[in-house]
């Protein structure tokens, strides 16, 4: 959490969001149990699948309603379902909802890190 609070402290320009939009979950029952950089899709991680990106770099993901936010790493593409712009890990998806499947989320590209993933307490856009 610390290198996230430097990196928004330090930077010059302000954290602006890389893609908005739908954000769904899938799991290893759902889908391949190989992600398309080659390893292997853990339920209980804190990775993602999008279209675009580099295998490794790290995104703060922020769920829109409730100002939940995780930090995931790009191990997969994905969505492959029109107007959806992530696919999150199970347990990246409950850290940001306990409840629902489809949230809307903005997202922020961090870099290739190293960050620590899983949730965050970003109070500026929590509404806790």
């Amino acid at each position: 959490m610390f290198s996230m609070l430097a990196l928004l402290i330090l930077s010059s320009q302000p954290l602006q969001p890389c893609i908005e939009g739908i954000a769904s979950y899938y799991t290893v029952k759902t889908t391949s149990k190989i992600t398309a950089s080659g390893e292997t899709l853990i339920d209980h991680g804190y990775t993602c699948a999008m279209p675009f990106g580099k295998f490794g770099d790290y995104y703060l993901i922020v769920n829109e309603a409730n100002g939940k936010a995780v930090i995931c790493r790009l191990n997969d593409r994905g969505p492959f379902v029109k107007g959806r712009v992530v696919d999150l890990t199970f347990t990246a998806m409950r850290a940001l909802d306990k409840k629902k499947g489809l949230i809307r989320v903005k997202i922020y590209h961090l870099g290739s890190g190293p960050f620590k993933t899983g949730p965050i307490n970003f109070s500026p856009l929590s509404k806790n």
